[in-house]
């Protein structure tokens, strides 16, 4: 009876999140990384995003 009480995390719904958060922190990174190095400006920022948006995308993907 106690096994059918527990939730069930669906594949799809744990990709996603995880692929989020890896993506949050990929980006986290990159930026405070940038300001470190001097190398700041917007072209740097989305060049960034970019990065980080491909990986949370290719994490969500490749759990599926």
């Amino acid at each position: 009876m106690a096994a059918q009480l527990q939730g069930k995390i669906k594949p799809g719904r744990a990709s996603l999140i995880g692929g989020i958060a890896v993506g949050v922190g990929v980006f986290g990174l990159w930026v405070a990384l940038a300001r470190d190095l001097g190398a700041g400006g917007t072209g740097t920022i989305v060049v960034g995003f970019v990065v980080a948006a491909a990986i949370a995308a290719w994490i969500r993907i490749a759990d599926l």
